[in-house]
């Protein structure tokens, strides 16, 4: 135990930094830089991305790839939105109060054209498979575009690891705490039905796990959507208000109040950039590997869908969060994580703690079917075609060992490597600009 204790410990200290604020700069920073050199694209182009996305939703059935634009949107959105919409924004505000939404806001407001960027690259130097399928992402743009298989490698690594921690065990560990304390179902229970609901779906591939997240996805989010707006509704006259203070609190001090210590504004900053970093993924290199997968002939079409994830994810659903915890005045209270989402929701309306452990268990699932697809893709581009089946059937066994874990190690372990795969990736984007910037003005002109 003391041994694990000090692993812990040491894990820790490297998740700490690689989520520290260089890495943080770094992140936002390179959204700053491709937000300049395409010229503030994803603000000039956001309503054609959200008709591409949402109405037109495929291109002609000739085109190469394996799912259309709407699915390969949501398979990436299955993996981004998570728990982190709901335990990582209340955690943002509980530290630095609600002027840290306001800079959730700016990090996935430059994040749309970081995540423009990765599926530009993805879909441009993706392949064919052995199976016909096409696979990209990272590992295939940094090592056909930069020629450096080696670094994608190291992409690749990180990511098929950290699929076990983030994207699966400690998933099905939030699933199963939350059901156990909402309704008082075993965890063991919990993760034999993950694991029998995940099988179902990934074991047929990247067509199935499209099809299947292009219907749950859409309610999933749905579903929380409108248990946020009856709680933003019935306070309609406290929202000009509530905007206004989170405004205001990010350029000013957060005073002491209740049971919240009071924050700096460099807390403020530090809390919404982590935390909006670590819910809509930009720059982490995860969702280019679903993009990659689109039934298409220009990058640009799918790098205009990819990047209404991004806006979805953060200035919709984890402003949501963020709004009910300010109009219910639970922010302040003390609690931190999905305990003060939690009360905030039960406080706004009648059965509201219902939608928030319904709103876990869906989240989490739809991040282990995403992230399951990543992980696979990045096996596949170390060992071959051969290795995705035993990664799959691996991952499934681990969704049912997550349930009934502790895993305070697993969850440093995973945050770390999250963090790290970041790095080869963001070497990508920066060093292929260029050819983000030539295939954009292609495309348009």
């Amino acid at each position: 135990m003391d041994l694990l204790h000090e692993l812990d410990v040491i894990v820790g200290k490297i998740g700490a930094f690689a989520w520290g604020p260089p890495m943080l700069i770094l992140l936002v920073g390179t959204g700053f830089w491709l937000t300049f050199a395409l010229r503030g694209l994803q603000f000039r182009k956001l309503g054609h991305a959200l008709y591409l996305a949402l109405i037109k939703r495929k291109e002609a059935t000739d085109q190469p790839g394996d799912i259309t634009h709407y699915q390969a949107l949501m398979t990436a959105l299955s993996a981004t939105v998570g728990t982190g919409n709901i335990a990582g924004v209340a955690t943002a505000i509980a530290a630095g109060g609600p002027g840290a939404l306001f800079w959730m806001w700016i990090t996935g407001l430059v994040g749309m054209a970081t995540k423009y960027s990765e599926a530009v690259l993805a879909v441009k130097y993706r392949v064919v498979d052995e199976n016909g399928e096409m696979s990209g992402g990272p590992m295939y743009y940094i090592s056909r575009g930069l020629n450096m298989p080696w670094l994608g490698a190291i992409f690749a690594i990180f990511a098929a690891c950290a699929a076990f921690g983030i994207g699966n065990m400690v998933q099905s560990n939030s699933v199963a705490d939350a059901m156990h304390a909402t309704y008082h179902i075993p965890q063991w229970a919990t993760g034999l039905f993950l694991m029998g609901c995940t099988a179902a779906v990934v074991l047929g591939g990247i067509k199935k796990i499209g099809q299947f997240t292009g219907f749950f996805v859409p309610f999933m989010i749905l579903f929380y959507i409108l248990g946020s707006c009856y709680i933003i509704i019935t306070h309609i006259t406290a929202v000009p208000a509530a905007l206004l203070l989170i405004v205001k609190q990010a350029f000013n001090p957060t005073a002491a109040v209740g049971g919240f210590a009071g924050a700096t504004v460099m807390m403020a900053i530090r809390m919404g950039v982590a935390r909006g970093v670590f819910s809509n993924e930009s720059g982490l290199g995860s969702a280019p590997i679903a993009a990659a997968a689109a039934q298409t002939r220009s990058p640009i079409t799918q790098a205009l869908v990819s990047m209404t994830q991004t806006f979805i994810d953060t200035i919709i659903v984890c402003t949501m969060t963020g709004l009910v915890l300010i109009l219910t005045g639970t922010w302040s209270n003390g609690a931190t994580g999905a305990a003060l989402s939690t009360m905030a929701y039960a406080s706004g309306m009648p059965g509201g703690a219902h939608v928030v452990t319904i709103g876990i268990a869906l989240f989490a699932y739809s991040t282990i079917l995403g992230w399951c697809y990543y992980g696979e893709k990045s096996i596949e581009y170390l060992f071959g075609i051969k290795s995705v089946l035993p990664y799959r059937i691996i991952f499934i066994l681990f969704i049912g060992v997550g349930a009934i874990s502790k895993l305070s190690l697993v969850w440093n372990i995973s945050d770390t490597l999250n963090g790290l795969m970041a790095i080869p990736n963001l070497i990508g984007l920066l060093f292929l600009t260029p050819v983000i910037i030539q295939e954009t003005k292609k495309y348009f002109q």
